[in-house]
């Protein structure tokens, strides 16, 4: 496997407990202190389709609920496949650091090509010259200080924007959508040229930002959006080495959001389309005047802090 994504999500036969594999996933990955739960995600997709022995059989839809963290270094991956049919498969599998009890658990459907309708129901953005966009990494304007980006950004993965509000502007919020352009540092591609589907899988696992653009910046306190699930269809084949992310914040109540994400090729279209709940979690310092926050949760929160 070419790339560091492939690489670094890549697994092993264990040949002394069926159904068993292995994976390193290393530190510079991580989101922010652990490695981002897509790649995560990738390494248990990647044993479940060699588990089902069938290379015709791409991809379709996978679905995973994080239990605990997996940590940095070898991860153990133990795989049931429930069905195997002649042109559909289905699998689970749970990714756990040794010794604990939980991780990752996920399952998905793999399948061939069948005869079927075929369209896109969804609009498509626009898609400007990602060349000609600011970039994440660019230095910051002075004064302004959001601190270190999360390893999988400064290592592995660039953005630019395309719509949306930079870190620290002051603006009135109107909207939770955003758009990106996302591009791999080294671009996962396979044999025949194409972008490994996995990596499409990674790059779904991005959406917490919709609900910072939607509730603005500044912002006083600090907060992160941990993943409760990631669900993503596979709709199609990437072969651009740019892809543009529209994402988007459905709801956000009762310590939730519901979040999702599509990704485009700029060329072949809708190839991912993914969704996500978000747990919110606050630092202690959340101030009792900020009116985003329903006057029950404000209470609450000053309770929690003391």
């Amino acid at each position: 496997m070419g790339s560091a994504f492939q690489r670094d999500s890549g697994v092993t036969v264990d040949a002394a407990i069926p159904g068993r594999y292995g994976a390193h996933l290393p530190m510079t990955w991580a989101a922010p202190n652990v490695p981002q739960g897509g790649i995560s995600l990738a390494a248990a997709t990647r044993a479940m389709h060699e588990s089902i022995g069938v290379d015709t059989m791409a991809l379709r839809s996978v679905s995973c609920v994080f239990a605990a963290p997996v940590e940095a270094g070898e991860a153990e991956i133990d795989v049931t496949v429930l069905r195997r049919g002649r042109s559909v498969a289905q699998t689970i599998a749970t990714v756990r650091s040794p010794g604990r009890d939980a991780g990752l658990t996920a399952i998905a459907v793999f399948g061939t090509a069948r005869p079927g309708f075929e369209f896109t129901d969804v609009a498509p953005p626009e898609f400007p010259d990602p060349m000609s966009l600011p970039r994440f990494r660019d230095p910051l304007p002075d004064g302004v200080d959001i601190g270190p980006a999360f390893p999988i950004w400064a290592n592995h993965i660039e953005g630019r924007p395309v719509m949306g509000h930079p870190p620290r502007e002051d603006y009135e919020p109107s909207t939770s959508e955003r758009q990106t352009f996302q591009h791999f540092d080294e671009t996962p591609r396979r044999d025949d040229g194409t972008i490994d589907p996995l990596a499409l899988v990674c790059l779904c696992d991005t959406m917490p930002g919709a609900v910072y653009e939607r509730m603005g910046q500044p912002c006083d306190y600090d907060w992160y959006g941990p993943s409760a699930d990631l669900t993503v269809h596979i709709t199609g084949t990437a072969r651009s080495e740019w892809l543009l992310m529209r994402n988007r914040a459905r709801r956000a109540n009762d310590g939730y959001a519901s979040l999702e994400v599509e990704l485009r090729d700029p060329v072949e279209g809708l190839v991912a389309y993914g969704t996500q709940t978000m747990i919110f979690t606050f630092s202690d310092a959340i101030p009792e005047a900020d009116h985003r926050f329903p006057l029950d949760v404000r209470r609450q929160l000053r309770v929690e802090s003391r």
